[in-house]
């Protein structure tokens, strides 16, 4: 086992470190919004990701944002979207953005969005900008990075069987009953083939989604059915249980590209106005570990937007995991709040983690207040719907 486990963390720090992993970010921001209650005076640290919900938080109109990321990769792509809502009109913007491709992205990068990019963001984008107007196989930009290479594999699927048809129609139905009846009748018998769920339990392919094996065994061990069995239910939540209507996530997934009435808001156009007016100058990004950040931070935070990172730490680096509570609530204000998700149905390695805080040593537990009914409602309502658990804790400090 002990092999096992190192070779897949070589394998997935491998994957990670030499690849823009997601195009778009698989955290439902609606739910952020609620559970943050930001507000003007309020200095976020966020994950970076794809950048999605970063520029969502900023139409909240924070005082800052603090994007973080190791995969400076990720870094990037939000350094590219901001550029982009500086310099672009907005059809332009969602060509590119939206649809994901555009037939003079060479020139539109060379000649508008480069001159605003950091250095480092230059280097990627050099070498991949084609990835806004690639070949056949991989027309759009969300068929692009690891995560976008399985979404492509998926829409291969769908291509080459009978799901397709199925899979834009329930996605214009106008109630749940009418999307049950269209999983139940046609999509689930044909879609979950023996084929479909052998792809499913493999750990490979969860590598490619940024799924990490410490993410995967936990699914595996915890979940009635494992890996599979929770993939088909979470989907099945997602099609029969919730409106579709506005679900732009899985849209993207299965068809590549966005919508103009199905897109992340910062793809709406009084929503790019917005951020293109002043608000995207609130966000400022670092490629750098959380703990690397926070130790050079100066500002107080306020609100904590953690993803599923500490799954992988909890496994690999507790010691890491360690210094980052310690680093979050050195840096945290009076009145800060935190969210994070995992892939575990629940998460016991969190409140034992110990701290310094006022001259004495404590428990994570002790300094923080879990909102757990609003957790626990917001969940159930989640579009994303794959994560085991999701939290709402206020730190006191």
């Amino acid at each position: 086992m002990a092999v096992v486990d190192w070779f897949s963390k070589k394998t997935f720090s491998y994957i990670h470190s030499n690849n823009l992993i997601y195009n778009q970010c698989w955290e439902d921001p609606r739910l952020d919004q609620i559970a943050l209650e930001i507000n003007k005076h309020d200095h976020i640290l966020a994950i970076t990701s794809a950048g999605c919900n970063v520029l969502d938080y900023a139409l909240s109109c924070p005082k800052k944002i603090s994007a973080v990321d190791m995969n400076p990769k990720q870094n990037a792509l939000l350094d590219l979207k901001i550029a982009g809502i500086r310099a672009l009109d907005y059809e332009t913007f969602f060509q590119i953005f939206g649809d994901g491709r555009h037939p003079e992205f060479d020139l539109i990068y060379k000649y508008q969005l480069r001159p605003f990019l950091s250095l480092d963001s230059r280097y990627f984008w050099d070498k991949n900008f084609s990835y806004f107007q690639g070949p056949k196989w991989r027309p759009t930009f969300y068929f692009r990075g690891t995560s976008g290479l399985v979404a492509r594999l998926m829409n291969y699927y769908l291509d080459h069987t009978e799901v397709r048809p199925h899979v834009q129609r329930i996605f214009e139905c106008t109630s749940q009953e009418e999307q049950s009846a269209i999983y139940f009748d046609k999509l689930k018998p044909e879609f979950w083939n023996l084929a479909a769920r052998w792809a499913t339990r493999q750990e490979a392919l969860m590598y490619l989604l940024g799924v990490p094996r410490p993410q995967f065994v936990q699914i595996q061990k915890g979940y009635q059915g494992g890996v599979s069995q929770f993939i088909e239910d979470c989907i099945e939540s997602v099609f029969t249980r919730l409106p579709l209507q506005d679900n732009y996530f899985w849209w993207l997934y299965f068809n590549g590209s966005y919508s103009k009435n199905r897109c992340p808001e910062y793809l709406k156009e009084e929503n790019f106005l917005r951020l293109k007016g002043g608000l995207v100058d609130s966000i400022e990004f670092h490629s750098s570990t959380l703990s690397a950040f926070l130790e050079k931070n100066t500002q107080k935070i306020s609100k904590f937007v953690l993803l599923d990172h500490m799954d992988w730490l909890y496994t690999h680096d507790k010691k890491i995991l360690a210094e980052e509570w310690q680093g979050f609530t050195d840096n945290a204000a009076p009145e800060s709040r935190m969210i994070w998700r995992s892939a575990g149905l629940s998460v016991n390695f969190v409140n034992p983690i110990q701290i310094s805080k006022q001259g004495r040593t404590r428990r994570v537990s002790e300094v923080l207040d879990y909102k757990l009914d609003l957790a626990h409602s917001l969940h159930k309502r989640d579009r994303v719907h794959t994560y085991g658990s999701f939290y709402i804790a206020d730190l006191r400090v």
